[in-house]
């Protein structure tokens, strides 16, 4: 399923639409051992409990399970383990800055590989409250019901 440009979806984070608004989204490098990059190809990756934060400086993903590749060897890789995201030091700064308000996390929304180089795109959100999910699924069924109308009169 490679669209234009060459890239190819590995996964994406539908739960973080419903529990999170986002205000900025930033596509970053992840640094992969051999056995990380051939599981995300074959698909065995959960990205629904991840997030990112900052250690020393550096943004680091946490809470991304890469199973582990089935023909790996002794020096297959941890499937929880943390990885580090590659970004330019101008987007770390910007990010850490807004990163820093009380209440906004940074979330994985997709993964993907990007002309052979695996990316993950990065969100920064604030959590939703629970009136403000109704609201959204709300309007949805709304939507849904408008569609479904404007079908049957075809």
């Amino acid at each position: 399923m490679a669209d234009e440009g060459g890239i190819k979806l590995i996964t994406d984070n539908r739960k973080a639409f419903h529990s999170y608004m986002f205000d900025e989204r930033v596509e970053a490098g992840i640094v992969l051992k051999g056995t990380e990059v051939k599981s995300l190809r074959d698909g065995k990756v959960n990205i629904k409990d991840g997030y990112a934060v900052f250690k020393s400086g550096e943004l680091f993903l946490l809470n991304v399970h890469i199973g582990a590749y089935a023909q790996g060897n002794i020096a297959n890789h941890e499937p929880l383990r943390t990885r580090k995201l590659l970004l330019h030091r101008s987007e770390l700064g910007k990010l850490w800055t807004k990163a820093e308000i009380k209440g906004y996390s940074l979330i994985p929304i997709k993964m993907y590989f990007k002309k052979g180089l695996a990316k993950i795109e990065i969100g920064l959100g604030k959590g939703k409250k629970s009136f403000d999910k109704r609201q959204a699924t709300k309007e949805k069924d709304e939507k849904r019901s408008l569609d479904r109308v404007r079908k049957g009169m075809r």
